[in-house]
């Protein structure tokens, strides 16, 4: 998209992942200019360690300003989780939005239901995610599945693949059947969102971030 005077929103993430939220972006701000960066050569970053994701998003943010970025919106769960506060105090004067496992729509939702929640383990792991489940799980039973290597395997396409499915069923196989709603934790998991489908059976509702991300 061309650059307007205004200057450009930034939108980055470990890979194609991020795709599902600038689709989400430009439907809920057509007027505006964006510019995707897709790190694919460093992903996936939720199998990086902390100090990895946070030197790649600095250096990701600095290119963005130093272009005449005006906002940047980080489209990665890990990335936020790290990186966003840093990100914000090293630049306060800049808009920095960032997503999260969408748990919050899930329990409005689902007030008293099973709600997995998938996502990286350094997403499940840091703080701010617990602190997301304090705040929003209510009464749900909230289910945390960490997906190591789906992010990977997503990036690399051929989504039909049969190893794609068994690698899905190998995470959430378990819980067929047994499940209300499935947050996607991952930028890049709502592409396998029939896939999870198929190994969870019907019925099943999927929340991911990128539409609360846009607004």
């Amino acid at each position: 998209m061309n650059e307007k005077s205004g200057g450009f929103i930034g939108v980055f993430d470990s890979g194609v992942g991020g795709i599902s939220v600038l689709r989400a972006l430009v439907s809920e701000l057509p007027g505006e200019d964006f510019r995707f960066f897709g790190d694919s050569a460093n992903a996936p970053y939720g199998e990086k360690t902390e100090d990895q994701v946070l030197a790649l998003s600095c250096g990701i943010v600095g290119r963005f300003l130093a272009d005449g970025a005006k906002a940047i919106v980080i489209a990665c769960n890990t990335a936020t989780s790290v990186a966003a506060k840093a990100l914000r105090d090293a630049h306060p004067g800049v808009p920095i939005v960032g997503i999260e496992p969408a748990l919050k729509p899930a329990a409005h939702a689902l007030p008293h239901g099973r709600v997995l929640v998938m996502a990286t383990e350094v997403t499940l792991r840091l703080e701010k995610y617990h602190e997301l489940v304090r705040a929003w799980g209510g009464e749900c039973d909230v289910v945390p599945v960490p997906c190591p290597g789906l992010a990977a395997r997503i990036e690399r396409g051929d989504l039909g693949a049969p190893d794609l499915i068994e690698m899905v069923r190998g995470y959430v196989g378990a819980y067929a059947g047994k499940v209300d709603g499935v947050v996607l934790g991952c930028t890049h998991y709502p592409f396998v969102r029939r896939q999870i489908a198929e190994v969870l059976g019907a019925g099943v509702r999927f929340f991911d971030g990128g539409a609360g991300t846009a607004r």
